[in-house]
């Protein structure tokens, strides 16, 4: 386990592939993550916990609909129980999208929630959405705020989704100059100091070309706002830390 966090009704944990000796403890430490596992196309992870703790942290989440199997052992009583999820194996494709709207039509952040749970499939999970405050430069709409969005994908399977998002922001956009760009790998940390200029000062559209180009990001649509979609997929699955409160 790397690290762990609450963000609303979710919980995000960061984990390297590979197994742990829990040292469980009654009343203080009585369950948790004990291994996980990528085996080609799946993720195997198993809870472990004293009497039904890892058993139950399983079943909670067995019936959801993406998992392929489960199992458990025997619990109850003082015993070390356990209990596996076998998943599919994703990546993650993440969205920035700026420069939808006007100063009298539209909403970037509302547009993009709903394109992105219009193109959610099995194939491609609409995961979760950030607002990201930018630096207030003079061509802002309303509150000069980027959106950005994270898909979870089955290998190879995320193409026809990335097609769908492109057709509907271009169809619902009221913009000449939207920006959209796209992140393939998992870790977006290389676009950090840049987004962070972003939100401080006014930086221009080349710079957004050379982050873009440094990181390995893709350009979807090049409109001026291209500059805040590239800020903001390094805050992807941030939403406590890129807006600033009273800001808006």
């Amino acid at each position: 386990m790397i690290s762990a966090r609450n963000l609303g009704d979710w919980f995000r944990y960061m984990i390297s592939p590979g197994h742990v000796d829990l040292d469980l403890i009654s009343s203080r430490r009585s369950a948790g993550i004990e291994s996980v596992h990528v085996l080609g196309d799946e993720v195997e992870v198993t809870y472990a916990g004293l009497g039904g703790g890892g058993v139950g942290a399983t079943l909670s989440r067995a019936k959801a609909g993406d998992v392929l199997r489960y199992s458990v052992t025997e619990c109850g009583g003082g015993r070390i129980a356990r209990g596996t999820l076998v998943l599919p194996r994703r990546e993650r494709m993440i969205i920035g999208v700026d420069d939808t709207d006007s100063k009298t039509t539209g909403a970037t952040w509302t547009l993009i929630h709903n394109i992105a749970t219009k193109v959610d499939s099995l194939e491609a999970r609409y995961i979760s959405h950030s607002l990201v405050q930018l630096f207030p430069v003079p061509t802002k709409t309303q509150n000069c705020v980027s959106t950005v969005v994270e898909f979870a994908c089955l290998p190879g399977k995320a193409e026809g989704m990335l097609a769908k998002f492109k057709a509907l922001l271009r169809r619902y956009s009221v913009s000449d100059e939207t920006g959209m760009a796209v992140f393939r790998n998992f870790d977006p940390s290389a676009l950090m100091p840049y987004a962070q200029r972003c939100r401080h000062e006014r930086v221009l559209y080349e710079d957004a070309l050379e982050a873009a180009r440094d990181a390995g990001v893709q350009i979807i649509m090049d409109g001026q706002g291209l500059i805040g979609a590239v800020a903001a997929i390094a805050y992807c699955a941030q939403p406590d830390r890129s807006v600033v409160p009273g800001s808006l």
